[in-house]
């Protein structure tokens, strides 16, 4: 039997797999507390169906740069250029996989610029704004 903990869209499962015959059969267990937000990366290690959460920070340059967590289409700007945004506002709403994730402001300050519109199609880890 091996335990494994596996988050999704940001909840924290706990999971149990015991091996049978040489096939695995989850068997899910008592749900967890909600787990904070993993602090994001330029480029995400694997495709998360998690909400965006979650942009993920590249600084560098002149401010902080927001990018794509998954690769979709921008759906709608919640921000304009010259905005005071707060660490963990919506800039704006992506869809990934069918589904409308948010993506987060990762640091206080002034939208600098906005790198995309709705409708664009992105890549993970395509920088969609800067805030100063």
């Amino acid at each position: 039997m091996k335990n494994y903990s596996i988050t999704v869209n940001g909840k924290t499962y706990e999971v149990a797999v015991e091996e049978k015959g040489g096939t695995a059969a989850p068997k899910a267990a008592a749900h967890t507390t909600a787990a904070p937000a993993p602090a994001p990366k330029a480029a995400p290690a694997a495709p998360a169906a998690a909400p965006a959460p979650k942009a993920a920070p590249a600084t560098g340059g002149p401010g902080t740069k927001v990018a794509a967590p998954m690769p979709g289409k921008i759906i709608s700007l919640k921000v304009s250029v010259g905005d005071s945004v707060k660490n963990g506002q919506e800039l704006l709403v992506m869809e990934a996989m069918k589904m409308h994730n948010p993506v987060l402001a990762n640091a206080d300050g002034a939208v600098k610029e906005i790198l995309v519109k709705a409708g664009d199609p992105v890549q993970a880890g395509t920088v969609l704004v800067v805030i100063g």
